[in-house]
């Protein structure tokens, strides 16, 4: 059974850093496509940041420059960390990893229906 639990989560003030770790159970992180999506109240969950099995990076415009998303292979986690945070930034943030992936992956990154599997979410606030 796939177990995806991330953590990190918390609050800060603008400018300020956080980095997120999404740990998997049943579930080998290097060998696939996973992603970060946010979610803020009233809004749709949106994809922040996918990475495929090379650990080939894409990236949402908003976080261009500012998060970097990366694979620890040793604990077989899936890493997120947020520079220069912002108060649009402020959201519920989501691990998805996908059972498989092709080259449509690239395409649609950011669609939801490209993940299998998702964890319960980590609270990120930015005060302004």
């Amino acid at each position: 059974q796939v177990q995806l639990v991330e953590s990190g989560g918390g609050s800060v003030q603008a400018g300020g850093s956080l980095r997120l770790s999404c740990a998997a159970r049943g579930y080998t992180v290097s060998r696939s496509c996973m992603a970060w999506f946010r979610q803020a109240p009233g809004k749709e969950r949106e994809g922040v940041v996918g990475i495929d099995t090379i650990d080939t990076p894409l990236y949402a415009d908003s976080v261009k420059g500012r998060f970097t998303i990366s694979k620890h292979r040793p604990d077989n986690t899936l890493d997120l960390q947020m520079n220069n945070l912002r108060p649009e930034d402020t959201a519920m943030y989501f691990c998805a990893a996908a059972r498989w992936c092709g080259h449509t992956w690239y395409s649609y990154w950011a669609e939801r229906d490209e993940y299998d599997y998702w964890g319960q979410g980590t609270q990120v606030t930015v005060s302004s």
